[in-house]
């Protein structure tokens, strides 16, 4: 949960961007995951830093994957399944060798 303090310090009024000071709300980026753009005392933007850009992009990524992987496994309830060991001892593949293996990315 966001606390009030930091919700309150994460506002930024638009007249600060018509006044030049674009530069300096910028830069609070670098020690704020993200700020509120106020218009007329209104929510009207969230600016994100990099980071939690990226942070909130891999956490829709693993959610998709954890959607598909429920998915398939409601599909799937009639039919046999496989422990990881059991996978591995089929196709004679140690976990060592898993280790060794370079990360493939899959889309």
């Amino acid at each position: 949960m966001v606390k009030t303090t930091e919700l309150l310090k994460s506002l930024v009024p638009i007249t600060q961007f018509n006044r030049g000071q674009a530069s300096r709300i910028f830069d609070r980026l670098h020690t704020e995951p993200q700020l509120i753009v106020l218009k007329n005392n209104q929510p009207s933007a969230v600016i994100l830093s990099p980071m939690e850009y990226e942070r909130l992009a891999e956490i829709e990524v693993e959610y998709n994957l954890l959607m598909e992987a429920s998915r398939r496994l409601a599909q799937s309830v009639d039919k046999p399944t496989y422990s990881f060991s059991e996978v591995l001892s089929e196709f004679d593949i140690s976990e060592q060798d898993l280790k060794a293996a370079e990360d493939v990315e899959f889309e």
